[in-house]
């Protein structure tokens, strides 16, 4: 079974190392300690606490995309027909391309708030 050090897990949950500790500290997800009494997450409850965040964040949106990543627009680089979009959705990255129009109807611009949503029939899934 995989452990996670406190560290680790916030980096994999999008959260600071507080942020974490809180949620241990209040009961919401279960640690333990290791030999040296550091506080360790096993993998399954990091996933099944993940999960359970998932759900509870999960907004009904009329839409059979699963995959949003709640960011802010840091680039826009417009064509004559295309835009190249790029979001910061916490440590992720995403470009999309899109149509200029669609770009400028959102009024997307650096700065402002945005949510990539991806609908993928083919996604690859590595290990570190």
């Amino acid at each position: 079974m995989h452990m996670y050090r406190i560290g680790e897990a916030a980096a994999l949950m999008g959260v600071s190392a507080d942020t974490l500790r809180r949620w241990v500290d209040s009961g919401r997800l279960q640690a333990d300690r290791d030999d040296q009494g550091r506080r360790i997450i096993p993998g399954p409850n990091l996933a099944a606490f993940a999960r359970e965040l998932g759900r509870e964040e999960k907004a009904s949106s009329g839409s059979s995309a699963r995959n949003r990543f709640a960011g802010i627009v840091t680039e826009v680089i417009l064509g004559d027909v295309s835009a190249q979009v790029e979001i910061q959705a916490g440590p992720f990255r995403v470009v999309s391309l899109i149509s200029r129009e669609s770009a400028e109807e959102l009024k997307l611009e650096p700065g402002v708030p945005a949510v990539a949503v991806i609908k993928s029939t083919n996604v690859v899934v590595e290990r570190p």
